[in-house]
């Protein structure tokens, strides 16, 4: 993983937003919630880098402090919703009597767009941080369920299995110690997708008005606050914007990264395409 030059820039980049982030008090020149209405939409300058908004606060300062919160949610609901769906995929992949009813559950679920069923749990339990990292927890973990008893049903019947099963050991070590350890590698690289998608669902949610409390900076409501002065200060959205464009792609890059460095099979193609060159090397 760490041979190709991306996943090394998007990890290295990722701890210094996460490291700027945690330290933001420390070293901001400005304070993000400051209001100043003398300087109200001043273009990106020496002084305030990212020009300021309708309320004459520094975009730069916020969009600093809007990562944490963006960054929090997404590393909890990637963890929650990976724990969630992982231990549903292994029962249902396991247990054959259960898996019915709980697939028939993870199909009404996933009959609907991941955004439009945590746009509709967080309308009925109300906006907070909380309660989004719930809506996403629940929105996104049955996409890793899916996975999961897939990746279960291939293994289940492997000779290991079966004489563990034959010798008598119980349920509980069979899964989490035979069969856990052998389908991590697409439980990881998913959750670094669920990540970079938690990220983007919550600045949606916050765009639309249901995500956490206005007065804390988020870049979805940094948005949702700019879409009025797109005109005459495009400076208040492209910033915060650029931020969610740019955290997504490095996350994304991670998880490509994690997939062909831990996917066996990827490795088995890279390898066969490395020796066709070489060889086509050697005959010219």
């Amino acid at each position: 993983m760490f041979k190709k030059k991306r996943n090394v820039v998007s990890i290295s980049v990722l701890c210094m937003i996460t490291i700027a982030t945690l330290t933001a008090s420390f070293w901001l020149p400005h304070s993000p919630s400051y209001i100043d209405p003398d300087f109200r939409l001043l273009e990106p300058s020496a002084t305030y880098w990212f020009g300021t908004d309708d309320f004459g606060r520094d975009i730069f300062a916020r969009t600093v402090v809007a990562a944490k919160v963006s960054l929090f949610v997404g590393i909890v609901v990637a963890v929650a919703s990976t724990l969630l769906g992982t231990l549903i995929g292994l029962l249902s992949g396991y247990y054959r009597k259960a898996d019915f009813l709980m697939m028939r559950v993870i199909d009404g679920m996933l009959a609907f767009p991941s955004l439009l069923l945590a746009l509709a749990l967080v309308a009925a339990l109300g906006g907070s941080i909380v309660n989004i990292i719930v809506a996403l927890t629940f929105a996104f973990s049955p996409v890793m369920a899916r996975i999961v008893r897939s990746a279960v049903l291939q293994i289940n019947n492997v000779q290991y299995i079966d004489a563990a099963k034959i010798t008598g050991t119980s349920d509980i070590i069979i899964l989490f110690r035979y069969i856990l350890p052998n389908i991590i590698t697409p439980i990881i690289v998913q959750g670094t997708f669920i990540f970079a998608k938690a990220i983007l669902a919550e600045a949606a949610l916050s765009f639309l008005g249901v995500g956490v409390d206005p007065t804390i900076p988020t870049w979805g409501n940094m948005l949702q606050e700019a879409q009025i002065y797109i005109s005459i200060a495009p400076w208040f959205s492209i910033f915060p914007g650029i931020a969610i464009v740019f955290t997504v792609f490095l996350l994304n890059i991670l998880g490509d990264g994690l997939r062909d460095a831990l996917d066996p099979h990827a490795k088995k193609v890279k390898s066969r395409k490395s020796l066709l060159k070489k060889l086509k090397l050697a005959k010219s």
